[in-house]
């Protein structure tokens, strides 16, 4: 019977089986694709992981240094993980969310409440970061319909965010290549500048660039109306818009700004939840923030399973049973919602991050950051930031103009080129480098981490003067 259940290796397409790259070139159509080569592209073939280590399909061992895509912060082959799967699968494997629940699910969103700051106590389940983000945008809309105010619909965004993929959570973004061809609900979202400290004016104290940033939210709000204005979505750091660490205070002050307005301020740590601040919620241990809502995703599960979520104040659900409209229907939900074998994974790496792992993310943050600095050495470094277990590093041709190589769009990509060859991949962001690696790393994979990546910039370094863009 055990014989039987066991999938044998070769019952599978296996990384580096030609079939693989071709099956993909003619039928797989890649995330993000460029249109010249859209269903007709193969990326590079992943075939294990372990620990903080995957193996490409060459045999190639390489430190994992996005953890994924900011998910796998216990590490890859985590036999706990794997036999939960197992035995939910094997218990129940799915129920519909419309009419029956499960037990994990319950239990999950107790552990959620029990974590989270605030008074936010109840927990929406989804299947991933973007339909979190979509979740809660469809709540403050629908909240607002019951309160009688159906014009407060308008959403507070910010240049350099990324909050999601799907229409309304794609809408906020604040990347520009993200946005030249896509639609998006432009009508409801109104973009301020970035919290970048590293692209503020050159004269501009960091003081007085929070200064500027929280006036410009204060007069935006008194410009558009506050009773026009539904909700603030914001990364507490921006992840996947260079790792932007906000100033000082900063958030605290546009959280009053909001509280005094009647605005939702929604916190989006589907990156920054579970562990890769040190805390299972960065928003309250780290920022000193109680949001109306949290969006999260990736590291609940440690990328084992898709699952995400957004917590919602219990003043709010309060205020929706006392109104006048009981019969009103929140018309919103997924056929994963709640699935038992998402929420039984999620527990148990929540058992995990609590037993350990927390604590040594915590403990090893700081010489992460140090070691990393060490790279603004490098000429063609404009500035290593990060916080916790996330950090990046930022090329530019010129320090003294940050210019952000104009000349070669993918400076990212071919220091990421470099540091594949020598063991290490990295996450490329046109001119910078995204480190997130598995929170369970040592020091001494740090030091092989930056030391690889000293060596791929470097010879990055060499290429672009041969090549007469960068003169170094």
């Amino acid at each position: 019977m055990a014989a039987a259940r066991e999938i044998k290796a070769r019952e599978v397409v296996e990384p580096g089986d030609d079939d693989a790259v071709e099956l993909a070139k003619r039928h797989l159509v890649q995330p993000w694709p460029y249109a010249g080569s859209v269903g007709a592209e193969a990326r590079a073939l992943i075939g294990e992981g372990e620990g903080i280590y995957i193996t490409d399909a060459s045999g190639k061992r390489l430190i994992d240094g996005p953890a994924g895509m900011w998910c796998i912060n216990v590490g890859h082959r985590r036999e706990e993980l794997a036999r939960v799967m197992y035995d939910q699968a094997m218990a129940l494997s799915y129920n519909t969310p419309w009419y029956t629940m499960n037990a994990p699910s319950a239990e999950l969103a107790r552990r959620i409440a029990d974590a989270a700051p605030g008074d936010l106590s109840h927990t929406f389940f989804t299947t991933g970061g973007s339909s979190a983000v979509e979740t809660a945008l469809r709540f403050m809309q629908f909240y607002n319909n019951v309160r009688g105010r159906p014009e407060k619909k308008l959403i507070l965004s910010r240049g350099g965010a990324y909050h999601g993929s799907t229409y309304l959570s794609a809408s906020l973004n604040g990347r520009p290549r993200d946005r030249h061809w896509m639609d998006g609900a432009d009508e409801l979202v109104i973009k301020l500048s970035s919290p970048d400290p590293f692209r503020r004016p050159k004269e501009m104290s960091i003081d007085a660039f929070t200064d500027f940033l929280v006036d410009q939210f204060r007069d935006t709000v008194a410009r558009v109306g506050a009773g026009r204005i539904g909700a603030f979505v914001g990364e507490p750091v921006q992840a996947s818009g260079g790792v932007v660490v906000p100033p000082d205070g900063y958030l605290k002050r546009i959280r009053e700004i909001c509280r005094e307005n009647d605005i939702l301020y929604v916190s989006d740590e589907v990156v920054t939840g579970f562990g890769r601040l040190g805390h299972v919620f960065a928003s309250g241990e780290v920022f000193g923030l109680d949001p109306d809502m949290i969006t999260f995703a990736k590291g609940v599960t440690s990328g084992y399973f898709p699952l995400g979520g957004v917590i919602i104040s219990e003043r709010l659900l309060e205020e929706l049973r006392r109104s006048n409209h009981p019969d009103a229907l929140f018309g919103h939900g997924l056929t994963y919602t709640s699935h038992p074998i998402g929420c039984a994974v999620a527990l148990k790496n929540l058992d995990l991050l609590e037993e350990g792992v927390l604590q040594h993310a915590r403990e090893i943050a700081r010489y992460f950051q140090a070691r990393l600095k060490t790279l603004e050495e490098l000429p063609l470094v404009g500035e290593v930031r990060g916080a916790g277990l996330m950090a990046c590093v930022e090329c530019v041709a010129d320090r003294e103009s940050k210019d952000p190589l104009q000349l070669d769009k993918d400076v990212g990509k071919r220091i990421d080129a470099h540091c594949h060859e020598l063991g290490l991949l990295v996450r490329p962001l046109i001119n910078m480098c995204v480190m997130s690696p598995p929170l369970i790393i040592s020091r001494e994979q740090i030091d092989d981490m930056v030391a690889i990546l000293r060596e791929g910039i470097s010879r990055t370094m060499d290429d672009l003067r041969k090549e007469g863009v960068w003169r170094g």
